[in-house]
């Protein structure tokens, strides 16, 4: 469905392959992060690669500052904050990006994170929600060396996914991160999806 592209899965971490043929790494899962899987990412991300991490896969515990170094943002659940429910996304008085290019607001009925470690700074921002009085990052991308970073903090239950709007920020977000114009994989936006 999409032109020139090739899609593999790998089970807890890439292969060595992987790691040496692909363009971006989505991650979804949570990892067992430690320092060696951290240099691993770095360096990809370093020669060029794109790394997308959706929700939990954010997640490090004790490793959240490694993480953090290299995707801006990470999750130590020890502290991290979350809620269920309807998510009321701001993507305006940022600086503009590709990946929410038409996007002002929308709302997602999903989990949203909060009291991340890193650095607010060093990523940017694409998009707040409202959390414990403040607006809390739920999408960023961030520059790591040569390489892509996006996050995606919705994306907890599955119909989110049928969500042409995340779909969207989603598939903008991983051709951004594999250095391809946003709207490679628009053609997938409704796949399989039933609209009302």
């Amino acid at each position: 469905m999409a032109a020139d592209t090739g899609v593999s899965t790998a089970w807890e971490w890439p292969s060595p392959r992987q790691w040496e043929s692909s363009d971006v790494l989505v991650f979804f899962k949570r990892g067992d992060w430690n320092a060696q899987r951290s240099a691993e990412l770095g360096r990809f991300l370093g020669n060029g690669g794109g790394a997308v991490f959706i929700h939990w896969a954010c997640e490090a515990g004790d490793e959240a500052p490694a993480l953090a170094e290299v995707i801006g943002l990470a999750s130590n659940a020890r502290r991290t904050k979350y809620r269920h429910g309807l998510i009321d996304l701001d993507f305006e008085g940022r600086s503009p990006h590709p990946i929410t290019r038409g996007f002002k607001r929308t709302r997602f009925h999903d989990e949203s994170y909060w009291n991340l470690v890193g650095r607010v700074e060093g990523p940017q921002t694409l998009a707040t929600a409202p959390e414990a009085g403040e607006h809390q990052p739920q999408f960023w991308v961030l520059e790591s060396g040569a390489g892509r970073v996006f996050v995606s903090i919705p994306g907890h239950y599955s119909w989110t996914f049928d969500d042409p709007l995340f779909r969207t920020l989603l598939l903008r977000g991983i051709a951004w991160a594999a250095g391809q114009p946003v709207d490679r994989f628009n053609n997938l936006i409704e796949a399989g999806v039933e609209l009302r």
